[in-house]
């Protein structure tokens, strides 16, 4: 059965947490796979995730299944937390699914029974999941210009030339802030722009929001996908709490529909828990019930509320104190895109040959394509990757 199989091809990003792990060298710093470390180079549990755990161990009676939507004050805190105070929590439906990835299939799968020949296009680059995610749907993808190799930031004039050819059939995957990998994010003129075409072409807009929190705050980076979900009659959104809960390995995320009426987005919901029974059956419990439990609790939100603006500011100061130790040593402007970016990426712009040699010659692990995690720098680490990126350069 098996021995017809081709060797499979290493992941792009996981394999590069293996061969760190490998590497035998003291001087080390691991800045592929997309996780939030402290300055101590971990990744913490947030204390409003112990204490919420304390609640539920306190009060949970029992392991039976949640359901085929998961929990359902879970779905109901996340739509609040993107869309309350739209007129499309009036005309919203969600279910809990194993993360954002786990979203991001059913979505697919649902755009795939509700209309087989709907075309997804998702921005070059893009994460590195989401084609593969959305052919394994049976969609076909296409990509529309969007991060700019001269400037590392949005070219906004080739994405909007290239959306305008997006018709009724179409879905548009946007990022709804912190942009995976290259860290550039469009700004609200161009998500009123975005809005405005979709309106008048017909296709409808799917937003990706894994990193809410971590841009320039919980309510900013929504601010986008609220305007749009004010406007367009239909819409698909995932989300995610591994990052700004920390609950990367408990797979907690949902996935949105937001749709003409309720009546549309109830037959969705329906159909998605009927993929889902064939599929995963149901989502995991324990990170949705800790997020719920934090949501629905004043003190637990405050504390929460107040972590993750901590690690979004220190987010912002890793950048700044690379920038001025890449300024320092380099003598010119030329990597001052990296304080510019949002979130966790940024696209150095460096070749596979230079991300190689970083990770032969210095021990500093990146993704092939040039990107770097940020928040896995410590800032011990600061002068040590500067000096590195110099000297490739």
């Amino acid at each position: 059965m098996f021995s017809h199989l081709p060797t499979p091809a290493l992941d792009p990003i996981l394999s590069l947490t293996v061969a760190y792990r490998q590497d035998p060298r003291q001087e080390k710093v691991d800045l592929g796979i997309g996780v939030y470390k402290n300055s101590a180079g971990e990744t913490p549990v947030m204390q409003a995730i112990k204490e919420a755990q304390d609640v539920v161990i306190a009060n949970q009676t029992t392991k039976s299944y949640v359901g085929l939507a998961g929990c359902e004050e879970f779905n109901q805190s996340m739509v609040d937390l993107l869309l309350k105070g739209t007129s499309a929590m009036d005309r919203v439906a969600a279910i809990q699914t194993p993360g954002a990835s786990g979203a991001l299939r059913m979505l697919g799968d649902l755009m795939k029974v509700a209309q087989p020949n709907t075309r997804v296009w998702i921005s070059n680059p893009s994460y590195v999941n989401h084609k593969p995610v959305m052919e394994a749907a049976g969609l076909e993808v296409k990509f529309y210009r969007y991060f700019s190799a001269d400037t590392k930031q949005v070219n906004v004039e080739q994405m909007m030339e290239d959306l305008s050819h997006a018709g009724k059939d179409d879905v548009v995957l946007l990022h709804g802030c912190c942009h995976n990998p290259t860290g550039a994010d469009i700004d609200f003129s161009a998500w009123k722009a975005i809005t405005e075409l979709a309106t008048k072409q017909g296709f409808t807009p799917f937003v990706d929001i894994a990193y809410q929190g971590f841009g320039d705050g919980l309510e900013e980076d929504a601010l986008g996908l609220q305007h749009m979900a004010n406007n367009v009659e239909e819409m698909l959104i995932t989300t995610s709490c591994s990052k700004n809960f920390g609950l990367y390995r408990e797979r907690t995320g949902a996935a949105i529909v937001v749709g003409k009426s309720q009546k549309d987005v109830g037959n969705a919901k329906g159909k998605l828990m009927t993929l889902a029974r064939s599929t995963y059956t149901m989502p995991p419990d324990h990170g949705a019930a800790l997020v719920k439990t934090i949501l629905q609790n004043e003190t637990l939100t405050k504390t929460w509320r107040a972590e993750l603006s901590e690690m979004q500011q220190r987010l912002v100061s890793l950048r700044a104190s690379l920038c001025q130790e890449l300024r320092n040593i380099h003598g010119s402007s030329q990597f001052d895109f990296i304080e510019h970016h949002k979130g966790m990426f940024t696209m150095l712009g460096y070749s596979p040959e230079q991300m190689a040699r970083l990770r032969e010659e210095f021990g500093i692990y990146g993704v092939g394509d040039g990107r770097i995690n940020i928040a896995g720098l410590t800032e011990k680490d600061i002068s040590y990757v500067a000096d590195a990126i110099v000297k490739v350069n």
